[in-house]
């Protein structure tokens, strides 16, 4: 893939060009009262910890940067998900009651496409891997939980509470895995969003909490990397 390519990979862009240009209208100081999230008005700017790192947000322009590098995130996808935070966030804190993907409105109508793209994923990822899955869980400052073979409770942005359960395979069943949510979720992402959530949560969990280089709403994986312009 090219860079012309990579750059109007209009199946993200789109939808953050939407959400964008409603953001960039909106008072930043009305977003920070509805979503709890600090809002510094000297830098115009958005502070936030994705998985337990820490990123800064432009207003109006939605520029996403990681504090620790000074690197600027350009994937539609984890920007596209952090202004839909920020502009649907009802600041409910956690009721510390998780539930399923089914139990959210609209799960049943898109659980296939989660279970596909989530669970499954989250069992292949690290149901052989639970080693480095606590490893990894713990860099993020997870909880790490007596459930399943391997299992930890993270804070993916400010109230939104998520758990991986993972269970290795054997002879006679294979590996399998869940993702809970706590029961605010609904306040913060809808069912649809949740299956790109759980996605991206995957992926910043093997990359300890740092968010690879994504192109769009897709990877394309070389070797060991990602492919990026």
């Amino acid at each position: 893939m090219g860079t012309n390519e990579i750059n109007d990979d209009r199946q993200g862009r789109v939808p953050y060009e939407y959400i964008q240009n409603i953001f960039s209208k909106t008072d930043p100081i009305d977003i920070s009262k509805q979503s709890t999230i600090i809002y510094e008005d000297l830098d115009k700017q958005f502070k936030f910890k994705i998985m337990g790192r820490k990123y800064t947000l432009k207003h109006p322009s939605a520029e996403l940067y990681d504090v620790e590098t000074g690197e600027e995130i350009k994937a539609y996808t984890i920007k596209t998900l952090i202004l839909r935070y920020l502009m649907n966030s009802k600041a409910v804190p956690s009721f510390n009651k998780d539930i399923t993907y089914k139990e959210i409105p609209g799960g049943l109508v898109y659980y296939r496409n989660f279970y596909n793209r989530t669970i499954l994923k989250l069992a292949k990822v690290f149901s052989d891997k639970l080693e480095e899955f606590k490893e990894n869980s713990l860099a993020i400052g997870a909880q790490v939980l007596n459930k399943g073979d391997a299992c930890c409770r993270f804070e993916f942005i400010n109230n939104v509470f998520i758990t991986f359960i993972v269970w290795q395979g054997d002879d006679e069943l294979p590996c399998s895995a869940n993702i809970l949510f706590d029961k605010n979720i609904e306040y913060y992402f809808n069912a649809e969003d949740l299956a790109v959530v759980g996605d991206v949560a995957i992926e910043l969990l093997k990359n300890k909490g740092k968010i690879p280089q994504w192109i769009g709403l897709y990877q394309k994986k070389i070797e060991d990397g990602y492919e990026i312009n």
